[in-house]
This record gives C-alpha cells, structure tokens and sequence, in this order.
C-alpha cells in the first residue's frame, strides 16, 4: 500500500517537475538567443556609426537611436528581464555556466561577420566554455527545489 501511495505521489510531482524543466529550458534559450543578438546589433550598430563618439553629446544621443544600436539595446533589456527571471527558476551554479554558450556564440559572430582575427588561445578558452556548458546542462537547473521546506 505504501509502495503505491509512493507511486501516486512522484507521477503528482514529476509533471511539474518535468514542466518547470522545460520552461527552464526554454528560457535559458531566449536568455542566450537575446543576449548573443543583442550584442551583435550593438555592436554592428556601433562599428557603422558614421561619426566619433567623443565629438559631442549630440552624437550619442544619435547614437542611441540609431535602429541597429537601438535594437541591441532592447534585446539587452529582453535579456536582462529573462535571466532574472531564470535566476528566480534555476540556481545560479546552472544559469551562468549553461548560458555561457552565448560566448560561443559571440566568437563565432565576430570571427564571420566582423572579420576578428581569433587566436588559437581564444578558440581553446572557447572549447573550455563548450565543455562546461554541456557538463552543467546534463544537470538538474534547481537543486534547492529539492529540499524539504524547513532546511531553506
């Protein structure tokens, strides 16, 4: 009997569970999709800004409201709103390191579409990153979820 109460209480829990883990992973992609997009809008916007940015306070201004500087700058809001709310998800230990493939991301972006000569130094440090992305992403995003509610 109590086997089966036992069995009855997992399938209760495992759906949210499993539903929580899903939504985490879907937003750690709009977090990594939003912060990768918007820094590459950024910095297009930036490297195309037809003049110096130290000649007045006018052109920053301009600069600011210039579509593809203006376009970065809200998916680095978008961004920052997501990962808070990750943060409230997931544990920080999760967060950073499986959203780190945005660094990734950054790299290949740079070296493809800014024609950044990357060092083998860099690409290294970038494999280091991949492997640590896949090693925390094959653990659950929340452990403290899993404690009994007097130990938090």
């Amino acid at each position: 009997m109590a086997a089966g109460r036992m069995v009855a209480e997992q399938a209760k829990t495992s759906l949210p569970v499993r539903r929580l883990d899903f939504k985490t992973k879907l937003l750690t992609l709009v977090v990594v999709l939003a912060n990768v997009l918007g820094n590459f809008s950024l910095s297009w916007g930036m490297k195309h800004q037809p003049a110096k940015l130290v000649d007045s306070p006018l052109v920053y201004i301009q600069t600011i409201f210039s579509p593809w500087v203006l376009l970065g700058t809200t998916l680095l809001i978008v961004w920052l709103l997501a990962r808070m709310t990750l943060l409230s998800w997931a544990d920080l230990s999760y967060v950073l390191p499986v959203t780190s493939i945005g660094y990734v991301f950054n790299a290949f972006l740079g070296k493809y579409f800014f024609a950044e000569q990357i060092t083998w130094q860099r690409w290294l440090g970038t494999l280091a990153i991949m492997i640590g992305m896949i090693l925390v992403g094959l653990t659950t995003p929340n452990t403290t979820a899993c404690a009994p509610e007097g130990r938090r």
